[in-house]
Parts: C-alpha cells; structure tokens; sequence
C-alpha cells in the first residue's frame, strides 16, 4: 500500500522539467494548430477554391469591373463574401462548411443544379449583406470617402439619398454588380 501511495504522490506532483517540457510541448502545439488553422482558412479564401464548387460564378466576375479595372485593383470572391475582421469571418466559415456538405451531397454539383438554386443562394448572400449593411463593399467603398463631382447625376441622386436616410445599404441597388442576377421569378421576395 505505501508503495502505491508513493507512485501516485509521483504521479500527482511532477518535476519542475517535466512541467516546462509539458508547458514547452503545449506552447508548440498550440503554435502548430494555429499555423494549420490559418493556412486551412487562407486557403478557403482563394479564387481556386471557391470555382470548385461555384466555376460558373467565378467566371462571371471576370466581365465586370471588380476583375479589371484602371486602376488595376481586384476583387477576389473572399473579398466580398467572407468578412474580414477574424470573429465574423469564423462565423461565415462555419455558415459556408453547409454550402460544402451541399456540394458533396449533390445539391448544387453541376451547373443545371447550380443554376437552379442560384436564385435562393443570391437571395440568402443577400440577405446576409442587408443585414451587416454590406460591410464587405464598404471594405473598399465608403460613402465619406466618395467625390461626388466624379460621379454620374444619377449615382450622385442615390448615393447622397442613401447617404441622407441611413437605411440604405450598397446591396439595395447594386444586386448583380459582379454576378448576372439570376432568375428570380419563381423568388417571393423579390423586390
């Protein structure tokens, strides 16, 4: 009995080496995972990865403005569907893994399909920029920091309207501005 008294006093005490290899050990884990993590998120974050599942998408942008422009900056798709401040992004990422699971169970694994949910996946993507007042746009585009006099009169009306009231957020007017819109007959919201 003294004897296993003696072990587990052993066992419930360790050295000081000991617990700096454990600390040590935990430190280097920790550092690791962390790498992994964010190499793993970076690498959800690049053109290659989303055209796995929505190709005919990414190839729609390359018509717009967002891909090429005169002043020579572009838009990426994590640039404006993946927040970037960590805690939202988190939560967009847990959101996208069920887009995934959509992808391997089939529901959107070819174009056809694809084409046919497009119009509930734009409302959704919608939605979700409605209620975070389209912070990815104002990423780039702010209201303080636009010249009026080197917009059109109409951007002007409604940029300043928009400005003024407060309740308009840039996805109100600007649905399909890097995306065709899609069919939206069948869509009860639709406005």
């Amino acid at each position: 009995m003294a004897l296993l008294k003696s072990f587990f006093k052993r066992l419930t005490s360790p050295s000081k080496a000991a617990l700096g290899i454990v600390l040590f050990m935990g430190f280097i884990g920790g550092l690791l995972f962390w790498g992994a993590f964010n190499t793993g998120m970076e690498a959800t974050n690049t053109e290659e990865f989303c055209s796995g599942c929505h190709a005919p998408i990414v190839l729609e942008i390359q018509e717009t403005i967002h891909y090429s422009n005169r002043s020579g900056v572009r838009a990426i798709c994590s640039d404006c569907h993946v927040p970037h401040n960590w805690t939202d992004k988190i939560v967009r990422k847990v959101q996208a893994s069920k887009e995934l699971v959509a992808f391997a169970m089939g529901t959107i694994s070819t174009t056809e399909k694809f084409q046919a949910r497009r119009a509930h996946l734009a409302e959704r993507e919608w939605k979700r920029m409605k209620d975070n007042n389209s912070q990815e746009c104002r990423n780039c585009h702010e209201f303080a920091f636009m010249d009026f006099s080197e917009q059109a009169p109409r951007s002007v009306k409604q940029h300043s309207t928009a400005l003024a009231s407060g309740d308009k957020t840039c996805v109100d007017c600007h649905k399909g501005i890097a995306h065709k819109l899609p069919d939206m007959k069948n869509v009860e919201n639709w406005q």
